[in-house]
C-alpha cells in the first residue's frame, strides 16, 4: 500500500465559468516499498486533480511522477489505491484546509 508522507493542494482557476464544481490539484509526496513496482531511488509522487461538485466528488484525473526527474511513470494504480487517494483528498478538503 502507498503511504502519503506530505501533500498541498491548490484550487484550479476557472475564469471562464467552464468547469462544473471545483477543481483542487493535489500533490502527493508517496512513501512506496522497495518491492512495489512504483519504486524510484529518487522518490515518487501522484498530481491529482480532484472535483468537487453536486453531483458527488471524484478524482478527474492522476500522474505518478518520478520526484527528482519530474519523470512520467506510466503505471496505473489499482483500484483500493485510487480509492485511498479520493479518500484523503475528500477528507482534507472536509476538514477546513483554506484553498
Amino acid at each position: 500500500m502507498l503511504n502519503i508522507t506530505e501533500y498541498s493542494v491548490e484550487l484550479v482557476k476557472d475564469p471562464f465559468g467552464i468547469l462544473d464544481g471545483k477543481r483542487y490539484e493535489f500533490i502527493l509526496d508517496l512513501d512506496v516499498p522497495d518491492d512495489d513496482e512504483l519504486y524510484c531511488d529518487n522518490g515518487v509522487y501522484a498530481r491529482v486533480i480532484f472535483s468537487v461538485a453536486d453531483s458527488g466528488t471524484r478524482i478527474v484525473k492522476y500522474e505518478l511522477r518520478e520526484r527528482s526527474t519530474d519523470r512520467f511513470l506510466e503505471i496505473d494504480l489499482e483500484d483500493e489505491e485510487l480509492a485511498a487517494f479520493a479518500q484523503f483528498c475528500q477528507e482534507e478538503l472536509e476538514s477546513g484546509i483554506d484553498v
